[in-house]
């Protein structure tokens, strides 16, 4: 199943895809987001969604990991080198390692399925947020650390003169802890700040994001330098580069 594609004259509105193989809850749930000023249209196959993901450039993807054709995960990294927007994973409740893969092919957050539609749209519309902002005329909008460059301007990153592929959660946690060099920043800041929710204690998707941002950066994983975990503490990016 196949619905059409939002049309032009609601470009204002956010527009969202739900990839999602169960027809009957893919509805409902395109119901209630549209209810709730969302324009909303729905995909049901894997293979399929890589396609639209790619040629329709949605604001924002709501990505289920079992599918038919292609499933969740590998649509995340098929897509990923080509749409930089958020994706919010759809998992089995118990599920953590779907979760952490999630995260390591680039998804910016998840919600465990049965997911409540409150819950749902709270995280859409903190995703949304988080990629509209634009930077505060007030802040600096470029930081240095020797040879790498990090633009707000943009939101890019380069190193060594090179531009870096990043997704937009891994800009984000990369900016917000350049912006704080030399400050430990605990899971409970990066949790409230990046993601408007308290930190449960358990969850590990900073910790996967930290882990991914770090060789992006020429960062050795083994003995960082830009990017330390200070023990029961959190993360503190050095102010000096290397």
């Amino acid at each position: 199943m196949t619905t059409n594609t939002p049309t032009p004259e609601k470009e204002d509105i956010p527009r969202i895809l739900i990839v999602e193989d169960d027809e009957r809850l893919a509805m409902l749930t395109q119901d209630y987001l549209r209810r709730n000023g969302l324009d909303v249209a729905i995909e049901t196959d894997g293979t399929r969604a890589i396609r639209r993901i790619v040629s329709e450039q949605p604001d924002l993807v709501v990505l289920d990991v079992m599918l038919p054709g292609s499933d969740g995960l590998t649509v995340c990294r098929e897509v990923r080198p080509n749409y930089q927007k958020p994706i919010l994973m759809l998992t089995a409740r118990n599920e953590h390692m779907d979760q952490v893969l999630g995260l390591e092919q680039g998804a910016d957050d998840y919600v465990a399925k049965p997911a409540q539609p409150r819950v749902l749209l709270a995280r859409i519309r903190a995703l949304l947020r988080r990629s509209e902002t634009a930077p505060s005329v007030d802040s600096p909008q470029r930081l240095e650390f020797g040879d790498l460059v990090i633009d707000n301007g943009g939101r890019s990153v380069t190193l060594n003169d090179e531009l870096v592929d990043f997704t937009s959660a891994e800009y984000d946690l990369l900016w917000l802890l350049a912006s704080n060099s030399g400050r430990i920043l605990s899971r409970e800041d990066i949790f409230e700040r990046l993601r408007g929710i308290e930190y449960d204690g358990q969850d590990r998707s900073i910790d996967v994001r930290i882990s991914r941002i770090r060789p992006k950066i020429g960062d050795d994983p083994e003995n960082p330098k830009r990017i330390k975990t200070v023990r029961s503490k959190g993360y503190l990016f050095v102010k000096e580069g290397n």
